[in-house]
């Protein structure tokens, strides 16, 4: 293993027990310890992909090897088939130079007998005209025989450039086949590093699945002791809101009731502004009753089961619409009921979702000429988006992150009235159905809820 790579080694050790002593001070951090989990297994997959490609790449070098070896054996055997052709033509070529000489030796006996004929020729003028016969056969045969000597000089030159290219031929194969055997030599040295930093990695790896293992019991321990430790501190809350309502209520009726005292049995001792501050106590009283009533309600919605089965949303909002009632000369709005999917959830606590968006659509525009007030839904991946739409006083999307809070309240109580606690019950169920609400709103142009359900 080379140095760097022993060094990065030590340096992801020490990285590693640094995490887990980390990992064993902070549970909250088992979420990146499990993202680190999954990003290792990825790399494992990696690493092991790296070696299956290596693997073939490998397979395949050897097969090219094997392919260049055989290549180089029929080079071999080719060059030696040329040797013997390049020996047998050499052979040749003597016979025919021997050939050649004996021609000539006949030549020459030939000529040798041609003097002699000659000389004879005034005694044999028939042997003369056979020898003169036989001498232009021997001469067109000694020309065939030249033209045939050359042709076979022609073709050794051709034959020794050949095997002068084959031997190059050979000797650039060879070359090849030496820097291939090189390079293989180098990838299963390289094989055998990436081999052993798998080998590495995968110890590494399984300390770090039984450390998160660990973690993992820890937190679920602790997950445990938690969830005891909050079913406590809920049954302590809900305790607590029930008797903080009941205890706040005996004085808040007491106020009240001493003030109708005073204003039926002493007004006419008082004053108009005595009088006036006797009834805003009143009012203040009754109104802190129904801030108490609506905590109650939302502290309740935590603790309340959910009962989920299918919800005929038509006849719901209509059965909500109808519950409505409107004092003579007031505005009375003009519903425009969309077509509305049924969907899945609660029925009682979806109605006070309707309820409450509803009645805050009359409450911001009652101040309009004309209330109008449409209802629709629409589907979305596996979900129902219902939407309460007005035209009344909106609100300024830059206060949007108070709109669900408790107590929060995005207009004056002397403009209009409320306890700051509906649109929380409301976000609250939502969330209880695994749902999501929001909304959107112009200031003075009106706003539309969102709310969605599962189908």
């Amino acid at each position: 293993m080379r140095k760097n790579d022993s060094d990065e080694l030590i340096i992801a050790n020490k990285e590693i027990a640094f995490q887990n002593q980390e990992k064993k001070n902070r549970a909250a951090e088992l979420i990146i310890a499990n993202k680190e989990l999954v990003f290792q297994n990825k790399e494992k997959e990696n690493r092991a992909a790296e070696l299956i490609i290596a693997n073939k790449e490998l397979v395949f070098q050897n097969e090219e090897k094997e392919n260049r070896a055989a290549e180089l054996i029929i080079a071999n055997e080719e060059l030696a088939f040329q040797h013997q052709e390049k020996e047998k033509r050499a052979a040749e070529l003597i016979i025919a130079n021997e050939e050649l000489i004996f021609q000539n030796e006949e030549k020459e006996e030939r000529a040798a007998e041609l003097i002699i004929a000659n000389k004879e020729l005034v005694f044999q003028n028939e042997e003369k005209e056979k020898r003169a016969q036989e001498l232009i056969i021997a001469n067109k045969e000694l020309a065939f025989q030249n033209e045939e000597k050359e042709n076979r000089a022609a073709e050794l030159i051709i034959a020794n450039k050949e095997l002068a290219f084959q031997n190059e031929e050979k000797e650039n194969r060879a070359a090849e086949l030496i820097i291939a055997n090189k390079e293989l030599a180098f990838q299963n040295k390289e094989k055998e590093k990436r081999a052993e930093e798998l080998i590495i990695a995968n110890r590494e790896l399984k300390n770090a699945e039984d450390d998160i293992r660990k973690l993992n019991d820890e937190l679920e321990q602790k997950v445990i002791e938690r969830t005891a430790q909050l079913e406590s501190v809920n049954k302590e809350l809900g305790s607590f809101s029930y008797s903080i309502s009941h205890d706040l209520r005996a004085p808040i009726r007491a106020i009240n009731g001493y003030t109708k005292i005073l204003v039926e049995d002493y007004s006419d001792r008082l004053d108009s502004d005595g009088t006036k501050i006797l009834y805003s106590i009143m009012h203040n009283s009754k109104k802190m009753g129904e801030l108490i009533d609506d905590l109650l309600a939302f502290s309740k919605l935590g603790r309340k089961q959910v009962t989920v089965s299918a919800i005929n949303m038509v006849d719901l909002v209509e059965s909500v619409r109808e519950e409505f009632l409107f004092e003579e000369g007031e505005n009375i709005p003009e519903f425009d009921i969309k077509i509305l999917p049924p969907a899945q959830g609660d029925k009682s606590l979806i109605k006070q979702v309707w309820i409450n968006l509803i009645s805050n659509a009359i409450k911001y525009s009652r101040y309009k000429v004309k209330t109008s007030i449409e209802i629709g839904a629409y589907e979305k991946d596996n979900l129902v988006v219902y939407y309460v739409k007005d035209a009344g006083a909106g609100f300024d999307m830059q206060y949007y992150d108070k709109l669900f809070g408790v107590f929060q309240r995005l207009h004056s109580q002397e403009e209009f009235e409320g306890t700051g606690i509906g649109l929380a019950i409301v976000q609250k169920i939502v969330h209880r159905h695994n749902g999501t609400v929001w909304a959107e709103s112009v200031l003075n142009e009106g706003t539309c809820f969102y709310f969605s359900l599962p189908k």
